[in-house]
């Protein structure tokens, strides 16, 4: 099966200039709302419209999968919590459920790998129980690794075409900052005491065990950093390939995404070298507390909207910061004109004194 992504068309540039150029008549000094004017700017870009149309389906997309790597230690939790936190998704347990109900959005899970049996509303795209140790052996096959991006891809387009407007995807697996971190530095041209982190809150011992392991599939990953499936398969999983065609096909539908933290950065990250220019697509919710975030955002020039030291994973950062994408769309819907409020802008003020300075030098050389 294809792997190719078509070209991916940038944010209107048009548009964006339209969108600045409304900002400048806003009743306000122009600038004075930071980067929430230039995050109104890029949403109009995207949608091709000035003023931008308020988000009327924000989705979250969670792909729940597990690692064989965390039976070498490197997380402080059992691998059979990523079942049973597919289970809590379900039933709206979750942070990023909480979150999403305050942001307006709805949350939806998909099994790609986990090392359990899930309801079959999950687990129709399911590619395989586990992923292998990616120590010593790869993680998927290299037609698991095809058939998870075809299903990442394949979601997209389904959420798109049910009318979603504003995609989030989030991220459910034991052990799998692991490899993420392997991902992110594999094509960074990071070290592993770079990119490695505490995950779920491991011990010295546990990070040790992490680094040496994330160290071990560093040296597999970068004999095929110039092959974007071939790094999923060798060093990453089902879930985190399917977020790789979920973000790229994203950018080919012209359908703004918000990422979240280390995972879907990694995923991001792989994304961006099958879809060049994908990254234009998408804006960072946060910055996790895990170092390879950081590199990756960096990589991608990323620059996060929040910075809260969250850590926890499921789209929840990015979904905390989904209420300023509201907020920015807002603004520059909302907010009165200088023109229709009967305000007086200053350089309408500095355009008046320039007049009557002329004026005044006029009649005193007559």
């Amino acid at each position: 099966m294809s792997t190719e992504f078509p070209p991916v068309e940038p944010p209107d540039e048009t548009v964006l200039r339209e969108a600045e150029a409304r900002h400048a008549v806003l009743t306000k000094p122009v600038g004075s709302l930071g980067r929430l004017e230039e995050l109104g700017n890029w949403i109009a870009a995207c949608q091709g419209s000035v003023p931008p149309k308020p988000f009327v389906r924000p989705r979250v997309v969670v792909f729940a999968g597990d690692h064989g790597i965390t039976a070498q230690g490197v997380s402080a939790f059992p691998s059979e919590v990523t079942g049973q936190m597919v289970a809590n998704f379900l039933t709206g347990g979750a942070a990023v459920n909480v979150l999403a109900q305050v942001a307006g959005a709805t949350v939806r899970v998909v099994d790609m790998a986990v090392d359990a049996d899930t309801p079959a509303a999950v687990s129709q795209h399911k590619v395989r129980r586990s992923s292998g140790s990616i120590d010593h052996e790869d993680a998927l096959t290299r037609e698991q690794c095809e058939l998870a991006i075809a299903a990442g891809r394949a979601l997209a387009d389904e959420e798109v075409d049910a009318g979603a407007d504003v995609l989030v995807a989030g991220d459910m697996g034991i052990g799998n900052t692991t490899p993420a971190a392997v991902l992110i530095a594999s094509l960074t041209g990071s070290e592993p005491v770079a990119v490695v982190g505490r995950g779920t809150g491991i011990d010295d011992q546990a990070w040790m065990r992490k680094t040496a392991a994330i160290r071990d599939a560093l040296r597999r990953a970068r004999l095929v950093i110039s092959d974007p499936v071939a790094l999923l398969a060798t060093a990453g999983g089902a879930d985190i390939a399917a977020m790789a065609g979920f973000l790229a096909q994203a950018a080919v539908r012209k359908t703004p995404v918000v990422l979240d933290g280390v995972v879907v950065g990694a995923a991001a990250v792989v994304a961006e070298e099958m879809a060049p220019g994908a990254r234009e697509w998408w804006v960072a919710g946060h910055e996790s507390a895990e170092p390879a975030h950081a590199i990756a955002l960096g990589h991608l020039n990323l620059k996060p909207l929040l910075e809260f030291g969250m850590r926890l994973g499921e789209g929840s950062g990015a979904v905390a910061a989904l209420p300023l994408l509201i907020s920015a769309v807002k603004v520059l819907a909302e907010m009165a004109t200088f023109e229709s409020a009967g305000v007086t802008n200053r350089e309408d003020t500095t355009a008046e004194n320039t007049t009557q300075e002329n004026t005044a030098r006029e009649n005193t050389a007559e």
